[in-house]
């Protein structure tokens, strides 16, 4: 049975969501703005790492990784400008 996750931040100025949709094939997919930047797909429970582009001048290169599993999804944005990891907090739906 799949179930869908989501998850969200904001980062220098634009709306970061992604929804992870977990069963026997994990499906992750990431937004920006509202438009789909990034789209992952994984069979086993290990870390899916999608890179993808904020619409920045000039456009800046940020990576979101999700763990689809065992238990509840987790998602993390990942920035090369300071480094530090971002917990994306979950999204009730």
């Amino acid at each position: 049975m799949s179930r869908r996750h989501h998850f969200h931040t904001d980062y220098l100025g634009h709306s970061v969501s992604v929804t992870v949709q977990t069963g026997h094939t994990s499906v992750v997919e990431v937004l920006v703005d509202g438009k789909e930047t990034g789209h992952a797909t994984a069979t086993d429970d290990r870390p899916v790492t999608v890179p993808i582009e904020l619409p920045t001048d000039p456009p800046t290169a940020v990576s979101v990784r999700a763990t689809t599993g065992p238990g509840v999804p987790r998602c993390l944005l990942l920035t090369t400008a300071d480094g530090e990891p971002h917990v994306m907090a979950p999204r009730l739906y």
